[in-house]
């Protein structure tokens, strides 16, 4: 796929550009044994340390790498589904700090960089995510692929993991991104939007949570669009967790997070747990102006098993961003 212009990532703001202009060293020490800190936020790209979820790696060789991980057994926003199972997006979230975090600390990408993110998949077992009597210790099998290099700088990869939960497989994700240099990044986005005076269209009026699969009104990412199947993005900047740090786009994980809702009221069954979900980002998606996200149920499921919807997001008539969401009732 080509490298689109959507969902920029970038680490929050708060650093000088000389402290950015470097990552932090690699920590010491094996990787394996007790879980006591996370890895440095700055280099997945959050500004509070509890949305940490990596908290160690280790170069395996050129491109093959071991990481370990750590899912509470409560969050937030990544709440367990149905009280029983780990919300399967934080497995998303983890495999998406793992390219943040290789690209910075072992492929040499200045923490100033912004990342263009293009795809962002996953698949779970249900059987391995069930919420335990402590956090779930995780390692990570992670292997590099696709490097492309501008001069001697990382120009983007493809990053593709094994998430391993007492040996077994729990999950398995794939992220595809590419960097651009800040001054690129301003070279790329419309003037206004880099500007002091630019503002987000205010949260629009939030779908039932209860249609949409969540419990809190404040993590409504729909608004009713006036047709079945259509809704509106709702973005709320001041959320704490979607928007962890400042941004002037949609980041990824709330389009990811609109997809699950969209998917959830299609299926018209919630709560439901995602078994595999695999995001295109197309272009950019703008905060200023409205996103028509659109769902449709593919056919040839059994009426009570996995069912795949399609979820596609558009804005002024361009597509900018297509989901296959698969999900099924949790398990018992």
């Amino acid at each position: 796929m080509t490298a689109s212009t959507s969902g920029f990532e970038g680490p929050p703001a708060g650093r000088t550009t000389a402290q950015a202009a470097q990552p932090p060293s690699r920590p010491a020490g094996p990787l394996h044994g007790h879980l006591t800190t996370t890895v440095p936020r700055e280099l997945v790209h959050r500004a509070a340390v509890a949305e940490v979820v990596l908290t160690g790696w280790r170069r395996l060789g050129e491109a093959r790498f071991a990481m370990t991980a750590q899912w509470p057994r409560g969050h937030s926003f990544f709440t367990p589904v149905n009280g029983t199972h780990h919300d399967p997006l934080i497995a998303a979230e983890t495999v998406r700090q793992a390219g943040a975090l290789l690209a910075h600390a072992e492929f040499g990408v200045p923490l100033t960089h912004r990342f263009l993110p293009q795809e962002l998949a996953f698949t779970v077992r249900p059987e391995q995510i069930r919420v335990g009597e402590r956090p779930a210790a995780l390692d990570l099998d992670v292997t590099c692929s696709r490097i492309r290099r501008r001069g001697r700088r990382l120009a983007g990869m493809r990053v593709e993991a094994r998430v391993l939960r007492e040996g077994r497989l729990a999950a398995r994700g794939r992220f595809c991104f590419s960097t651009i240099s800040a001054a690129g990044y301003r070279r790329l986005r419309p003037q206004h939007v880099l500007d002091a005076a630019y503002r987000p269209l205010p949260p629009a009026p939030a779908a039932a949570p209860a249609a949409v699969g969540r419990l809190c009104p404040a993590d409504v990412v729909l608004s009713p669009a006036g047709k079945p199947g259509s809704w509106h993005l709702r973005a709320d900047t001041g959320h704490p967790v979607l928007f962890d740090h400042q941004a002037d786009h949609a980041p990824g994980l709330l389009l990811l997070e609109a997809a699950r809702q969209a998917a959830t009221a299609a299926l018209d069954r919630a709560p439901v747990l995602p078994l595999a979900l695999d995001c295109a980002f197309l272009g950019p998606v703008e905060l200023d102006r409205p996103c028509l996200i659109e769902t449709r149920l593919l056919p040839g499921a059994a009426p009570h098993g996995p069912q795949t919807v399609l979820v596609t997001g558009r804005q002024e008539d361009r597509p900018a961003f297509t989901s296959a969401l698969t999900a099924a009732a949790p398990p018992g």
